[in-house]
């Protein structure tokens, strides 16, 4: 498996994952207007991608950041990051 990278891009709402410095995949969030939620709506990783662990690698690290904050509660809409939690 590839180096999976994963940066937060707080202005579109999405983690985002690289391979080798091309977009693997990404995870779609919105803050809720409940300021202490964040809403996890959708995951996809390209289709060359799968099996690569860049699924993963957006899950474990977009909780992992929520949890570090401390600041939010996750609700998942996502079934992959639900699957996670």
């Amino acid at each position: 498996m590839s180096d999976v990278t994963v940066t937060d891009q707080t202005e579109q709402q999405r983690y985002v994952a690289h391979v080798d410095g091309v977009e693997a995949g990404a995870a779609q969030y919105e803050l809720a207007e409940d300021p202490a939620r964040i809403v996890f709506t959708h995951t996809a990783v390209g289709d060359e991608f799968e099996g690569e662990g860049v699924g993963s690698a957006l899950a474990r690290t977009a909780l992992d950041d929520v949890r570090a904050a401390g600041e939010r509660s996750v609700v998942a809409r996502c079934s992959f990051i639900a699957g996670w939690i």
